[in-house]
């Protein structure tokens, strides 16, 4: 028998401005997604199990953006996806599951912190993303983008 995989979760915004763009996060040389881009959010801390999934949120947007952003959240998955890594300090493989959420941007300074290295707005479409992501964030936007198109394909 195999045993279960011991699975983290991570919560991600896709933050939208005005002009629906969104929010990109550069990773750091130093990650294990070094080059690539990222959405903001991040795991689920031990304490906030029982708490609102708002609570991990609102943490890791102060964390990841400081305490001057705003924005509204849609509270229901848009999308999910798997990532995986050799973990440098824990010396084994962790898995992260994704639950991607929407969200809008509705002002503030964005302030990162040590975990990115810039942040840009980009205009996402089915025919760019590609360029950005990679691995779990790949795969998420991935779903993210067939779910949009089959719903308005079968909306037609």
């Amino acid at each position: 028998m195999n045993p279960n995989a011991n699975i983290e979760v991570s919560l991600k915004i896709i933050l939208r401005n005005k002009k629906g763009e969104v929010l990109l996060l550069k990773n750091p040389d130093s990650s294990s997604l070094a080059g690539s881009f990222d959405l903001p959010g991040g795991r689920i801390h031990q304490a906030e199990m029982r708490a609102p999934l708002v609570r991990a949120f609102a943490r890791e947007v102060r964390e990841e953006l400081g305490s001057k952003v705003k924005y509204d959240l849609r509270e229901v998955p848009v999308a999910i996806g798997r990532h995986w890594y050799d973990s440098r300090s824990k010396k084994e493989r962790q898995y992260i599951f994704w639950l991607l959420f929407e969200g809008i941007y509705k002002g503030g300074e964005i302030k990162l912190s040590e975990e990115h290295v810039e942040y840009r707005w980009v205009k996402l479409t089915k025919a760019n993303y590609r360029k950005y992501f990679v691995r779990g964030a790949l795969e998420s936007m991935e779903n993210y983008f067939f779910e949009k198109f089959s719903k308005n394909k079968m909306q037609s």
